[in-house]
C-alpha cells in the first residue's frame, strides 16, 4: 500500500523502540558473542551467525512469558542462554555462572547501543512539521528510558512500556496509552514498528493508523498497510508537508 497521502491523516507519531529506533540486535549480537566466546571456542564464523539468530528467535518463547508475567526479565535472558549454549555444545554453566554471564551481558550491552543512522532526520522533520512523538515498547519503561537516552535520543520525551498500564503490544491498551499521552486520537495516529505482528498488525487493529518498518525487505508475511525499509521514506513524506495539528 502507498504512503501517498499519509501525512494529511497523521497528527502525532509513536515508534517501536527496539529495531526501530535503536539498532538492538547489532547491539545484542556483540555482546553475545563477546560473552559467550570463553564458553565456545570451538565455533566458527557461521556458527556464531547461527548461535545469535537461535538466542534472538527464542524459540522457547521466554520473551513472550516475561511479558506475560512468568518470568523476570533476567530469568529470561538467562534461559535463552542456557538453551542456546547446550544447543552448541558449551560446557553447561551451573545457577552461579549463569549469573557471572548475565552480570557481563548487562554490563556490555549499554555500549553497544545505538540509534540508527535514520531516527535523527525524521525525528528533525516532525519537529519541523510541529507533530508529537513518542514511543511505545513491549519493555519496562525505566529500562527504555536509559536506551533512549544513551542513544542520544532524549527527546523523545512521550514513553509508554508494558508496566505503564500493565499490558503489552498487541493489547490496544498501550497503543492508545501513547496516543493519550500525545493528546491525539488514535485514528490519527502514526505507529511505526519492525515486527509486522506485534506492531504493525497490532496497531492498526488498534485503530491507529500504522506502518511495518521492515528493515531487512525480508518477505515473513503480508501486511494490508503501508511497508517501508527505511524511516527515510516517512522523512520524505513529512518533510514541508505542512502535518501537523494547525495544518492539518
Amino acid at each position: 500500500m502507498e504512503l501517498n497521502g499519509l501525512e494529511r491523516r497523521v497528527k502525532a507519531v509513536l515508534f517501536d523502540i527496539d529495531d526501530t529506533l535503536v539498532d538492538l540486535r547489532s547491539a545484542m549480537s556483540t555482546t553475545l558473542q563477546h560473552v559467550s566466546g570463553p564458553h565456545l571456542p570451538h565455533l566458527q564464523d557461521q556458527e556464531w551467525e547461527e548461535f545469535k539468530h537461535l538466542f534472538w528467535a527464542d524459540p522457547q518463547g521466554y520473551y513472550d512469558m516475561y511479558l506475560a508475567g512468568e518470568l523476570t526479565f533476567v530469568e529470561q535472558r538467562v534461559l535463552r542462554a542456557r538453551h542456546v549454549h547446550a544447543v552448541f555444545g558449551a560446557a553447561e554453566l551451573d545457577d552461579e555462572g549463569f549469573g557471572r554471564w548475565n552480570d557481563e551481558y548487562q554490563r556490555l550491552l549499554p555500549r553497544h547501543w545505538a540509534a540508527f543512522d535514520d531516527v535523527a532526520e525524521l525525528l528533525d522533520a516532525l519537529d519541523a512539521a510541529r507533530l508529537p512523538y513518542g514511543a511505545v515498547s513491549n519493555n519496562v519503561e525505566d529500562y527504555q528510558r536509559v536506551k533512549l537516552d544513551g542513544c542520544g535520543l532524549q527527546r523523545i520525551s512521550v514513553l509508554v512500556g508494558t508496566d505503564t498500564v500493565g499490558v503489552a503490544k498487541p493489547d490496544p491498551g498501550i497503543f492508545h496509552e501513547g496516543a493519550r499521552r500525545l493528546g491525539t486520537d488514535p485514528s490519527h495516529t502514526l505507529y511505526v514498528g519492525d515486527n509486522r505482528l506485534v506492531d504493525a498488525e497490532g496497531a492498526a487493529a488498534a485503530g491507529l493508523l500504522s506502518v511495518w518498518l521492515n528493515r531487512s525487505g525480508v518477505e515473513t508475511g503480508r501486511f494490508a498497510g503501508p511497508e517501508i525499509t527505511s524511516l527515510s521514506e516517512l522523512t520524505v513524506l513529512f518533510s514541508g508537508s505542512g502535518a501537523g495539528p494547525e495544518g492539518a
